[in-house]
């Protein structure tokens, strides 16, 4: 053959290919994308082939189990999954489409007794992803609860505290508080990505879950019981949150959204000046406390009288509020960046981020009371007050995960930050009975600052053992601000009838009164540093398939607060010209033109208590094994031992009182799981485990605080001990398919020392201090039933009733604390602080296939303890000196609407909340028949908060 025409011949060849090739590819091209696990253990399985049969494409799954391959020509395939053990998986119809992604998770069998290697197992595309889903619900180590991306991805919710709704066993708090099986937050552990997350709340430890979008989180679980690998205080459970690393797809979303409230939006609203940053989470700068001001008291308050007046003029003139006009609905809007990047050396490359931006207004209506001790008699009052409750809130949150993956290796940065401001205006008007009427006013800021970062790897050591190395380092700052805390009352005695008689401020001429005429200023700064490691290796023992982690954490945190209590004093002379200065409105009565030595200025009156330096250093470490003992019975044993040193230092030492803390707790927190498989979709899962409660850093300080709200003062408790709990819990549970399951459940927990809230003794309703004791013991014992099931299950043939799926967690719960042979003016038993008898969340869902999603949520817990009461024992039979406050049952009813439109891209949402209008209600009480009665108890406190709406509109470009 003449070379010429040889030349031509191949050339024509390449172009009939090339040709081909382009004909193939004209018709689009997608991607398919997943997780490969193994079905015994629900382990990932790194290094497993993935083929698409027909086409040159190729990939493995990488050291996380997920694997990604591009470019696939749209149309239907088969795919294969081979790893060296392992049975060959072949998935058919598998269909790929055009600029599309193909999700399709896999589980390999690696039963004892089949040569695996040469066994090719076929299945179809939708009943692998339901295993798949099988394979993570029933394998996991202990009883949990969670929710994939998936299935978010079916929900109208923008933010995980919307989406922890949906969690069976999980309850929100003001859309953004967890509150599992009715324990509060103390008992609870919050992670994001495996690493602690810092409280975003001063005052208790909670998480803000709302600042996470929920298009970013690749799953939800929560853990009911403990693990070795899991946090030693888990008590009522311990959320994981993970966010995605490496979008499937280049994902740009946007959204806008308006709400209202029926009894806010275009109502009137009240509060101090604004400034444009506030609208942006940033303080008003004429709230600081002024530069010039002395550093400390000692040096302030050995100044004569004029020289503080001129101190006292460096602050700008606050007291002011007036008609900001009327409510205006409130916003949020969101924006969401994703997108991989395949690289040369054969990595890739993958970015998330978000912008979020959110502003409110909320309106109020209270009736407060008090009452005298029993002592005087039934419904005798201390006080009667009407409460309006007038708040503004902006925030500003960021989200953005870099990370990278190649071969056996990946590593990952994850940052949170948060700004967010809230400005309080609160009017009070009423009486203390038989003294003096009363009109007063709390103006307050809080101006918070959250950031978390996470700095994570994994890296694979042995593939054929499934060998894995992870490590985490984590950052988190809290800056929590408040500044400018103004309290002001005016009072006229309830004799004088005149109704011409002005009010009169009540600023003292002796002693200043920070609750009648005070500033207060506060600042607070937490730095959370931890680092963890733990290793996994797989094993076969007598032919069963096992896993043994072992792991180490260091966490350590250090807590500042500094506080300023001012109050103001009245020196002028003259009767007459004190009477008329004191009946000036509040915005008049500070001008710097009555700040003088003989007139009005600032005693600086902040105590050692009111700052504290806090630390806490966590050293642990864990060991466990996990896997089958037997092909039915799968068990993970282990311990954790946790070291913690917790140091406060308050400065304020006498001979008679010590307040500093310096404690050095080592706890050995042992764990058993059991799961029998009763058959393929039901479990019998028993868990043992030891666990333990530390008080938080305010719970600790000797620090003082009153609080307007209720009238009282709060102060910690430097000698308060850790909390030390054992939990039993069983559970059967069935999965009849695809993200269904019922459960029941039973628990018990006995509790050593636990942290309840206490009144002191001598306390009245007109002085009130609220502190945090230690308990003797106290148990915790419940019953629980989940649900989560179509309504096909009444009619298989009904295609409308399996679109809708009903959800229920009921529980019912009693516990008791036990004060006998304390030295407290306490009942011997009564409830948990805080704890609910009964729970119910119950919820029906709707997903049409014309792109129409709804939802609705009800929600019940029993009453439970606000504040504790007092008494004494006569006669062995306990009598309320001070009754016990109680928050009354309130039933929640919410609604959600949403629709896909243009094709797809886009989606309209509408919530309904507090549909039932239904109001808070605290009360005392006094017929002891366990329910609020009108005409037998008495009400301390109705909230009532109107009935929301919000409107959003998203798009996906």
């Amino acid at each position: 053959m003449e070379p010429q025409l040889q030349l031509k011949r191949i050339a024509a060849a390449i172009t009939f290919v090339v040709a081909a090739s382009t004909t193939v590819y004209a018709q689009g091209s997608g991607k398919v994308a997943g997780k490969v696990t193994n079905v015994k253990t629900g382990e990932t399985i790194a290094g497993v082939t993935v083929k698409v049969l027909g086409t040159s494409r190729v990939g493995s799954s990488d050291v996380t189990g997920n694997y990604n391959i591009p470019a696939v020509p749209a149309g239907k395939y088969t795919l294969e999954f081979s790893y060296l053990g392992f049975a060959t998986k072949q998935i058919t119809d598998v269909e790929i489409k055009d600029k599309d992604v193909t999700n399709l998770d896999v589980v390999l069998d690696n039963s004892e007794g089949t040569v695996l290697d040469q066994v090719v197992i076929t299945g179809t595309f939708k009943k692998e992803s339901i295993g798949a889903l099988y394979a993570q619900q029933k394998n996991s180590i202990s009883i949990s609860d969670g929710i994939s991306a998936e299935i978010i991805k079916k929900t109208p919710d923008k933010n995980t505290g919307e989406v922890l709704k949906r969690v069976s066993g999980a309850s929100v708090q003001d859309n953004k508080f967890l509150v599992i099986r009715g324990l509060s937050d103390r008992y609870n552990s919050s992670l994001l990505n495996n690493s602690p997350l810092p409280s975003t709340e001063p005052d208790r430890k909670a998480f803000s879950f709302d600042i996470i979008p929920s298009s970013l989180v690749d799953n939800i679980v929560i853990s009911k019981t403990a693990s070795p690998d899991l946090p030693g205080d888990l008590t009522g459970g311990a959320i994981n949150i993970k966010t995605k690393d490496f979008p499937d797809k280049k994902t740009v979303e946007f959204s806008v959204g308006l709400g209202g409230n029926t009894q806010t939006t275009f109502k009137d609203f009240y509060g101090s000046k604004r400034t444009v940053g506030n609208y942006f989470g940033l303080k008003n700068p004429d709230n600081n406390l002024p530069s010039s001001f002395p550093k400390n008291k000692e040096s302030y308050t050995s100044l004569p009288a004029n020289d503080k007046a001129e101190y006292t003029k460096d602050f700008k003139n606050t007291w002011g509020y007036k008609n900001l006009g009327k409510s205006l609905p409130y916003q949020n809007l969101q924006f969401i960046y994703g997108n991989s990047f395949l690289l040369e050396n054969g990595g890739k490359f993958g970015v998330i981020g978000s912008l979020t931006y959110r502003n409110s207004e909320s309106i109020s209506n209270e009736i407060r009371n008090d009452f005298n001790g029993t002592s005087q008699g039934y419904n005798n009052y201390y006080s009667k007050y009407r409460d309006n409750y007038y708040r503004f809130s902006s925030s500003v949150g960021a989200l953005a995960n870099l990370s990278y993956i190649k071969d056996k290796f990946k590593i990952s940065l994850k940052n949170i930050f948060n700004q967010s401001l809230e400005q309080n205006f609160i009017s009070r008007e009423g009486e203390i009975v038989n003294e003096n009427y009363r009109k007063t006013t709390m103006l307050e800021v809080f101006e918070k600052r959250m950031f978390n970062s996470v700095l994570d790897g994994e890296y694979l050591l042995a593939p054929s053992k499934q060998s894995k190395l992870t490590w985490n380092l984590s950052y988190s700052g809290i800056w929590d601000n408040e500044p400018d805390l103004r309290r002001l009352s005016y009072i006229k005695s309830v004799d004088e009838t005149d109704p011409n008689v002005p009010f009169q401020a009540a600023i003292p001429n002796g002693s200043p009164s920070p609750e009648q005429a005070g500033k207060f200023y506060s600042n607070l700064k937490e730095n959370i540093y931890s680092g963890g490691v733990n290793w996994s290796h797989g094993l076969n023992l007598m032919g069963l398939e096992q896993s043994v982690k072992i792991g180490a954490l260091k966490q350590y945190k250090k807590r500042n607060v500094d506080a300023r209590v001012l109050g103001y004093v009245n020196k002028t002379a003259d009767f007459n010209e004190s009477r008329e200065l004191l009946g000036l409105p509040q915005d008049q009565l500070f001008d710097n033109s009555n700040i003088a030595g003989n007139k009005l200025f600032i005693e600086d009156i902040t105590n050692q208590t009111n700052s504290y330096e806090g630390t806490g250093d966590l050293n642990a470490g864990y060991a466990m094994i996990s896997g089958n003992i037997s092909e039915k019975l799968k068990a993970t044993i282990g311990a954790r031992v946790e070291n913690y040193i917790e140091k406060l230092n308050t400065g304020s030492i006498s001979v008679d009182v010590d307040n500093n803390v310096n404690n050095n707790y080592t706890d050995i927190l042992p764990s058993l799981n059991l799961t029998y498989e009763l058959t393929p979709k039901t479990n019998l899962r028993f868990s043992f485990s030891n666990t333990v409660a530390r008080a938080q850093f305010r719970e600790l300080a000797a620090f003082s605080f009153f609080d307007f709200i209720t009238n009282s003062m709060k102060i910690g408790n430097p000698d308060l001990k850790r909390t030390k709990i054992s939990n039993i819990d069983v559970r059967y549970e069935f999965y009849p398919s695809l993200g269904k399951l019922i459960s029941v459940s039973g628990f018990y927990k006995d509790l050593k020392n636990p942290i309840e809230t206490n009144v002191r003794s001598g306390s009245t309703a007109a002085s009130r201090t609220v502190t945090f004791i230690n308990a003797p013991k106290a148990y915790i014992a419940g019953a629980e039933i989940e649900i989560r099931h179509d309504l096909g299950i009444f009619n298989d043939e009904s295609e409308f009733l399996k679109k809708i799926v009903f959800s229920a967690n009921a529980s019912l719960i009693k516990s008791e604390v036990n004060f006998e042979g304390s030295t407290l003016l306490a009942e011997n038993k009564r409830p948990l602080y805080g704890q609910s008898p009964y729970l119910l969340n119950l919820g029906l869902q709707y997903s049409g296939g014309n792109g129409w999603e709804s939802s609705v949520f009800f929600n019940r817990a029993g009453r439970r303890i606000d504040v504790v009461g007092f008494g004494n024992y006569i006669n062995s039979i306990f009598v309320d000196e001070y009754h016990t406050i109680y928050e009354a049952p309130r039933s929640l009813l919410d609604f959600q609407l949403s629709k896909k439109l243009i094709s797809n891209k886009a989606e309209l949402k509408l919530n309904v909340g507090n549909i039932l209008d239904s109001k808070s209600i605290f009360y005392q009480d006094v017929d002891k028949n366990g329910k609020y009665n009108v005409s037998g108890d008495q009400l301390i406190n109705s909230v009532k908060y109107g009935r929301n709406f919000s409107l959003s509109f998203g798009y996906k470009f």
